[in-house]
């Protein structure tokens, strides 16, 4: 995928407009004390799609506009979502992203690791905040949330994203003899 003025008016406008529902309806919205977060999903969501790139460059200005709003440690978002991005779109480039089950799955394994990663390091950096063993509840509900959610929101961003992706995620078949990925053009 080039990054054209177009799609990055799109990314921009996907990270801006993630970001306020994050803040504005879902955080709203919880279910055992704890709610989804639309930030991986929207990152994973492009580097599935785009690449490590796009994915990175996704993470990264959302990270820095969640941790702009929510008054947080800056940079911190920014740095784990720059590595959700990276790791989907590699992913995207190393096996085949087009299985249905792929979102979902790479939803609750972005979120937990995410979730994980963001609470080891505000401890670490010394920031005032309950630990206790309620924790590991809240990262396996908010995993089981954007599981569910991985597949509206892969659609939404598939749907923005589609007049700039070069190569549709559509599936691929392989050859009977040699296992050999092929393409179908339509």
């Amino acid at each position: 995928m080039t990054i054209s003025a177009g799609t990055f008016i799109r990314l921009t406008l996907l990270v801006l407009i993630g970001v306020v529902l994050q803040l504005a309806v879902v955080s709203q919205l919880m279910f055992f004390d704890s709610n989804a977060d639309l930030a991986p999903l929207i990152v994973l969501s492009v580097g599935l799609l785009a690449g490590p790139v796009a994915g990175s460059i996704t993470g990264f200005a959302a990270g820095f506009v969640v941790d702009m709003s929510l008054v947080q440690t800056v940079g911190l978002s920014s740095l784990l979502l720059t590595g959700v991005g990276y790791l989907a779109g590699r992913y995207r480039e190393l096996r085949d992203a087009s299985n249905s089950l792929v979102p979902p799955v790479g939803a609750a394994l972005a979120t937990l690791a995410f979730s994980a990663a963001f609470s080891v390091t505000q401890f670490l950096l010394g920031v005032e905040s309950s630990v206790s063993p309620l924790l590991i509840r809240d990262f396996l509900v908010e995993a089981l949330l954007n599981t569910l959610l991985a597949i509206p929101v892969f659609a939404v961003v598939r749907a923005i994203l589609r007049p700039s992706l070069v190569e549709p995620n559509r599936p691929r078949r392989r050859s009977p003899l040699s296992g050999v990925r092929i393409t179908t053009s339509s």
